[in-house]
């Protein structure tokens, strides 16, 4: 018997939290840093170091995403800690 694999959608609900939660985060991180009793340079390498972060979680979400959803080529389905 095959299984048909099932799409699953977000709620909106889903989606507005989420979105929610990553503005209260990004806007607390940002008043912290900007408060921060030191000077312009730290909290401008802070500011930078914390857009890398986010850049590159968004990259990883995007392709574990696009792993599980299996678009990779073909035999390419191994996983992060397999051997080549």
């Amino acid at each position: 018997m095959s299984e048909t694999p099932v799409k699953q959608q977000n709620t909106a609900a889903f989606y507005g939290q989420a979105v929610a939660s990553f503005s209260v985060a990004m806007a607390a991180t940002a008043i912290g840093i900007f408060k921060l009793h030191a000077d312009a340079w730290v909290r401008g390498f802070l500011a930078i170091a914390v857009l890398y972060l986010v850049t590159s979680t968004f990259t990883l979400a995007k392709v574990i995403r696009d792993r599980q959803e299996g678009a990779l080529p073909a035999g390419r389905g191994y996983g992060p800690f397999e051997k080549l």
